[in-house]
């Protein structure tokens, strides 16, 4: 069966094992999630389920949302996200997704947007190494070589420069879950997921497990 949820990032905190091991764990505020529209291969071309998560005012949201959201017979979503899953058509409208879905030792997939770096330079951006750093050296912390004089006589597609770092959705996979609080719809997730505390991630199944 397959399995989704959108969480937002508490933060990171650190918890023993039965056997006394640390293990450093992400806590997830996982749901609950409302099913605000199950599309068919019938009527949509393809099977999924999309969900809503965090509550929204009402003048806080748009007329085709509200339409949207009053034909479902939902409150207003602050957060709407679409899961592709083979058992798309056993969830009903307005259903409810709660972190219990999941069980500790499930392996996930956290998907997010990083935190954003801003404007930065090859060396930190690329982990490129800088030139030397004597007297004489006009190239400490430059990107190096932009190619050969007459060929090809321009910088290749992809070379890697200076610019925007971060804030690109990230995914990391095959993490685990060490424990479900389903009192407090809470997942703690072994390891680092992407983005800052607050930040929105979809959880999902593991591809890979």
């Amino acid at each position: 069966m397959q399995k989704a949820i959108i969480a937002k990032k508490v933060g990171m905190t650190q918890i023993f094992a039965e056997d006394g091991v640390l293990i450093p764990v992400t806590v997830l505020q996982a749901g609950p999630c409302t099913v605000t529209q199950v599309k068919t291969v019938d009527n949509d071309g393809y099977s999924a389920v999309q969900v809503g998560f965090g509550e929204r005012k009402e003048k806080h949201t748009n007329k085709p949302m509200k339409g949207h959201f009053d034909k479902a017979g939902v409150a207003f979503k602050k957060h709407i996200k679409e899961f592709r899953l083979d058992n798309a058509e056993e969830f009903e409208v307005g259903h409810e997704i709660k972190a219990d879905v999941f069980e500790s030792g499930d392996k996930v997939d956290v998907s997010g947007v990083s935190k954003g770096k801003g404007f930065q330079g090859s060396i930190k951006r690329h982990n490129q190494a800088r030139g030397p750093m004597g007297h004489g050296s006009k190239s400490h912390r430059v990107s190096g070589s932009m190619g050969a004089a007459s060929f090809p006589g321009r910088v290749f597609k992809g070379k890697k420069l200076p610019g925007h770092m971060g804030s690109e959705k990230v995914t990391i996979q095959n993490l685990e879950i060490v424990k479900v609080d389903a009192e407090n719809n809470l997942l703690l997730v072994k390891g680092a997921v992407p983005g800052p505390k607050k930040a929105i991630v979809t959880v999902v199944n593991s591809v890979k497990a």
